[in-house]
């Protein structure tokens, strides 16, 4: 009962944003290479034991806060499950383990999850507490796990995807915010400043204007990847019977902008009824939009390791 205890105070569920690791192999055609896939493996580990880390360091800074909160009060360190001084020692211990894995990679990582880290620590200490600050820094964050990649592998993604990247990563980070502060003023006797601090400086017409802002940014930096970009070729493409059927210097990629569209519409729609107080929790409970994520996957792999383009 405590192992799960205290997995649940690791958040495992957040670790689903390391997976942003592995979008450089992807996109590049270098999935099935097996030496670069083993690093981004080893990558991905690195940055679970590093965020978990940051999660434990942030819920014993703020465990008074999360205790007027309707759900966080349920945490383990919030509730007392688990003591402070055990909590900051395994904090301490994952940030060393996370760092010496980092190490095993290659120099550029290790420098990605020291910088990766102090972020992670710089926002639970001070930057969180600074409104429009906080939303950058965690969009920066999201943004770094895929460059975490590219450091890791050496492949680079193209200025086009790398637009996309951080459009949707200001477009997660703010819809975080957004629902957040629906779901606490669907709550009597809750204050949005007594659960964030940074909640009291939002207005739901300004974080409306900003969701909007960059969910268009995304799809349209996305568009423009799959129109201008040259095809990413994979020599593990199956194109066996399928040069006159599908070309393989056709941009297929195009084909996958209304499943973008689909996710990005049905993600707002869930944070405006505030169904979740973060994009994991969102992108684990969804039906229709975990079914999107996995079709876009199957249309990616599809056309860059089986058409080839």
């Amino acid at each position: 009962m405590f192992l799960f205890t205290l997995l649940r105070a690791l958040r495992p569920r957040q670790w689903l944003k390391n997976f942003a690791l592995f979008a450089p192999i992807v996109l590049t055609g270098q999935l099935f290479n097996p030496f670069l896939f083993t690093l981004t493996c080893k990558a991905f580990i690195a940055f679970c034991l590093l965020s978990s880390a940051n999660y434990l360091f942030n819920d014993v800074l703020d465990r008074a806060k999360d205790r007027k909160h309707p759900f966080k009060r349920f945490r383990p360190i919030a509730s007392g499950k688990i003591s402070i001084p055990l909590a900051l020692l395994c904090s301490g211990t994952l940030v060393i383990a996370g760092i010496m894995l980092s190490l095993t990679v290659n120099t550029s990582f290790f420098f990605m999850s020291l910088l990766f880290i102090l972020l992670a620590f710089t926002y639970t200490l001070f930057l969180k507490h600074m409104a429009v600050v906080d939303i950058l820094t965690i969009a920066l964050a999201y943004f770094l796990r895929v460059y975490a990649g590219e450091a890791a592998t050496g492949y680079h993604l193209s200025i086009w995807i790398s637009l996309a990247v951080f459009s949707l990563s200001l477009f997660l980070a703010i819809g975080k915010r957004r629902a957040e502060l629906t779901l606490i003023q669907n709550y009597a006797g809750t204050n949005p400043k007594d659960t964030r601090a940074t909640l009291g400086h939002y207005s739901e017409r300004l974080l409306d204007t900003y969701t909007a802002m960059f969910a268009n940014s995304t799809w349209i930096t996305y568009a423009f990847y799959t129109f201008l970009e040259k095809p990413p070729q994979s020599k593990w493409a199956y194109r066996v019977f399928l040069d006159d059927l599908f070309p393989a210097d056709r941009k297929w990629l195009m084909a996958t902008i209304p499943i973008v569209l689909y996710g990005i519409m049905r993600y707002m729609q869930l944070i405006y009824e505030g169904k979740g107080e973060s994009p994991e929790q969102i992108l684990t409970s969804d039906i229709p939009l975990i079914s999107t994520i996995v079709v876009w996957d199957i249309f990616v792999i599809g056309v860059i390791y089986g058409i080839g383009g």
